[in-house]
């Protein structure tokens, strides 16, 4: 199958200036623990111990998840579009003495893996970057064995898209809601790179995907709930129109772990 589309190779584009830039998600952590891996890559605790296990990283590249998994004891194959962000990982690995292996390709079509190859397979927020979520979640569930997990991170699609839209307040909802692409007035990514220095960079295209089409397209394919957390900050007084501030009354972010039904 051929997934590599125009939308595949644009975000390519902007994910590889993202990581040469030094986006904060394509940066490798290289102070891991065993407390700190669990905590990053399964805080609600549903996968359990991992070691031993063959765990996917989908579209999850940068040298974050795919080392916590290795110090937890997993081996590890990590798959992502962008050959900065693989490297990351490579650095992480070599950091940590871990033999991570790195595979470059569109998050809809593993077709380099075999039917059953994973007992876990885990998505950090990337699935935001494909127009439609069905053909990863069908090729989840291949690369899956009977009864193993999948968990999906991506945005809260109520609030997608909202953060900058403070008026002073309230965060404006005014954009119908539906799967569609993400149409932003500005579609730079502020942030500080890896020299300290402030960058304003474009970001890749962006799709919106309702809950109950996430939810509707893993029950068609046998992924089974296993649960739902969102991400609301803990800080106790936000300043108003900040990012923790939004996170406060809009979590913009949600978890979903499901299973394979075997």
């Amino acid at each position: 199958m051929t997934y590599f589309d125009d939308v595949a190779r644009y975000n390519q584009e902007r994910w590889e200036e993202l990581a040469v830039q030094g986006l904060e998600y394509t940066r490798p952590t290289l102070d891991l623990d065993a407390e700190s891996s669990l905590a990053m890559v399964d805080p609600q605790g549903v996968a359990g111990d991992v070691a031993g296990k063959d765990v996917l990283c989908l579209a999850g590249a940068g040298g974050q998840q795919s080392a916590a998994f290795g110090i937890l004891g997993a081996a590890v194959t990590v798959l992502d579009l962008t050959e900065t962000q693989l490297k990351r990982d490579r650095e992480a690995a070599a950091h940590y003495g871990l033999d991570v292996r790195t595979v470059q390709g569109d998050m809809r079509d593993l077709s380099a893996f075999d039917a059953g190859a994973f007992d876990l397979v885990h998505q950090a927020h990337s699935i935001n970057f494909v127009p439609d979520p069905m053909p990863v979640f069908r090729e989840v569930a291949r690369v899956l064995r009977p009864g193993g997990l999948y968990m999906l991170r991506c945005s809260n699609p109520f609030v997608h898209g909202l953060y900058s839209r403070w008026n002073g307040d309230g965060y404006v909802l005014n954009v119908r809601y539906e799967d569609a692409e993400l149409d932003d007035e500005d579609p730079h990514w502020e942030f500080e790179g890896f020299d300290g220095t402030d960058k304003r960079v474009v970001g890749p295209r962006e799709f919106r995907h309702t809950l109950s089409t996430l939810l509707n397209s893993l029950a068609e394919i046998r992924l089974v709930l296993l649960g739902l957390w969102e991400d609301v900050s803990a800080e106790a007084d936000p300043k108003p129109g900040s990012w923790e501030h939004f996170a406060s009354v809009a979590p913009p972010y949600m978890t979903i772990w499901t299973r394979l039904d075997s």
